[in-house]
């Protein structure tokens, strides 16, 4: 299916054990943020669980003792200087994108947002056009508290709307009303946000074409430059997905979901929106998510916060999980990373493959090996890569590929 819903993940991977002072190898280190460089910062609160949710979040009854709001920020500036001390004399020329990510990091309070925020740009410097993005909650903001946000620097917000239907809403688990989360666009926009995204999950069990078509046209009227929209994934483990073990809700559709996102891209380009990555949508290339394009296209990012994942030069590690064992952790002194894996030349191109040939910007040709060629050329006759762009030296999605993308990944690789 075209998308996924991508967060930070509550089941870590396996790998080799960082060191506890956090250091990296020096070819990781040579050239850091040369392909530009963001930071992530891990949010983990929320006010409840949502029924689909197996992200990496808790709320106040889940935490346990050691770990708390009121002293998150402390813990994350914490690993911030360690961050400082590891990269030490190879820092970042500057930090492009901020990303500060959930969770609800919303439910912190703005000051705390604004003084991570100013730690960021203490430590290596904001790029005078950085991108600064916070997740919301449409429950979880006021025009006030956005009014503190914009004034401590964040330009962009991205704000969990899923659908305008209470019946879908409620399946679930969403504890805003159907109008609140393009009402909170609204208020974005006039507390001057430069950016507003606003998600949008399909296939649903029990969602209609009508309810999805009514959720397009709330997004339109609200004016957002940008849009989300991700094929609902049941994760074993969640409440969504024990009601479905109990034959309470259907399983969703391919089917289905395909008709979504054809409905969704029809919607979204009649109002001014084009696709840029198979899941995402933007009014014109300056409200394209540009922290995301640096994952997608394989620049440096920090991740700071439990279960975190950071990539630099090669080297992708990831936090401990649980917010208690990370900041005892950083408390110790020691790094909060868990493992982590040195990409070989095999593993880097196939994710290269996998995540630029989503783009609209596609994938060079030339990249590909001769079976990934041959599997281009029969994507190409398939219909599922564009004509004009492969003959220009790149593959590039059609519609069609959009819905096959993850077919057409495998065909070009190995």
């Amino acid at each position: 299916m075209p998308g996924t819903l991508v967060a930070m993940p509550g089941v870590l991977p396996d790998g080799e054990t960082v060191p506890v002072d956090g250091s990296l190898p020096a070819t990781a280190t040579a050239a850091v943020g040369a392909r530009g460089f963001g930071v992530y910062v891990h949010v983990p609160f929320c006010a409840s669980r949502c029924g689909y949710c197996d992200f990496n979040t808790y709320t106040a009854a889940e935490l346990g003792g050691g770990a708390s709001r009121e002293g998150y920020a402390d813990t994350v500036l914490a690993e911030l200087a360690l961050a400082a001390r590891v990269l030490g004399d190879t820092p970042p020329p500057r930090v492009d994108t901020v990303f500060v990510g959930g969770g609800t990091p919303t439910l912190l309070p703005a000051d705390d947002l604004a003084r991570i925020l100013d730690g960021i740009d203490r430590t290596w410097g904001l790029a005078a056009d950085a991108e600064v993005t916070t997740e919301a909650n449409p429950e979880s903001v006021t025009p006030e508290s956005l009014k503190l946000l914009r004034a401590a620097g964040y330009t962009r917000i991205s704000l969990g709307m899923q659908s305008a239907s209470p019946g879908v809403l409620a399946i679930l688990d969403r504890k805003h009303s159907a109008g609140r989360a393009t009402a909170a666009a609204l208020e974005a926009r006039d507390a001057g946000f430069e950016h507003v995204n606003l998600d949008l999950i399909y296939g649903t069990p029990g969602e209609r074409a009508e309810d999805f078509a009514a959720s397009l046209e709330q997004v339109v009227a609200a004016g957002v430059d940008h849009v989300s929209a991700y094929a609902l994934i049941v994760e074993d483990g969640t409440r969504l997905a024990a009601r479905m073990r109990r034959g309470e809700l259907a399983y969703p559709s391919d089917d289905v979901a395909a008709d979504r996102y054809l409905a969704a891209e029809a919607a979204l380009d009649a109002a001014g929106l084009s696709w840029y990555e198979v899941s995402n949508w933007a009014r014109t290339e300056e409200a394209r998510c540009r922290h995301n394009l640096l994952y997608w296209t394989g620049a440096d990012w920090w991740g700071l916060g439990p279960g975190a994942h950071s990539h630099v030069g090669g080297v992708r590690w990831w936090n401990v999980k649980h917010p208690s064992a990370y900041a005892k952790r950083l408390a110790a002194g020691e790094s909060p990373g868990l493992a982590r894996e040195v990409l070989t030349v095999d593993e880097a191109h196939m994710e290269d493959v996998m995540l630029r040939l989503r783009l609209a910007s596609g994938l060079p040709l030339a990249v590909l090996d001769a079976a990934g060629r041959a599997g281009a050329e029969r994507a190409l006759a398939g219909g599922l890569l564009a004509a004009d762009e492969y003959a220009a030296g790149r593959a590039v999605l059609t519609l069609r590929g959009r819905l096959l993308a993850d077919a057409v990944v495998r065909d070009l690789l190995p």
